[in-house]
């Protein structure tokens, strides 16, 4: 295998969705994670930095990819976004919530690993 890749998983407050994707996927060889918020109250605040980290981004709604395009324009011009159109109906490590993450991501994660 080649390297491994730079997720990052993005919602707003990085609190239930992007916290669990960054647990599902931590001991996942093919990648290395963390787990950001674009809003100003998020747990932890997305950056310029963890887009200059990120070889993918993989954010939870519509909404998510825009405020990233809009606050870092630069910083998104080149890197793959992906929507993985997941609600915020779920806690922290919900079932369902993790089988979500894992059909909706997987496809987009074995792309990326494949390239690497």
């Amino acid at each position: 295998m080649a390297n491994r890749i730079n997720v990052l998983f993005v919602c707003s407050k990085n609190q239930w969705r992007s916290p669990t994707a960054e647990a599902v996927y931590r001991d996942d060889p093919r990648v290395s994670v963390r787990s950001r918020g674009t809003a100003k109250s998020a747990r932890q605040t997305i950056h310029a930095a963890d887009l200059a980290w990120a070889d993918l981004v993989l954010v939870m709604e519509d909404k998510h990819r825009h405020r990233l395009l809009a606050d870092f324009p630069g910083d998104t011009k080149y890197l793959p976004i992906q929507v993985l159109h997941i609600p915020d109906d779920y806690q922290f490590m919900d079932p369902e919530l993790v089988e979500l993450i894992r059909f909706s991501a997987e496809p987009f994660i074995e792309a990326a690993a494949t390239k690497a």
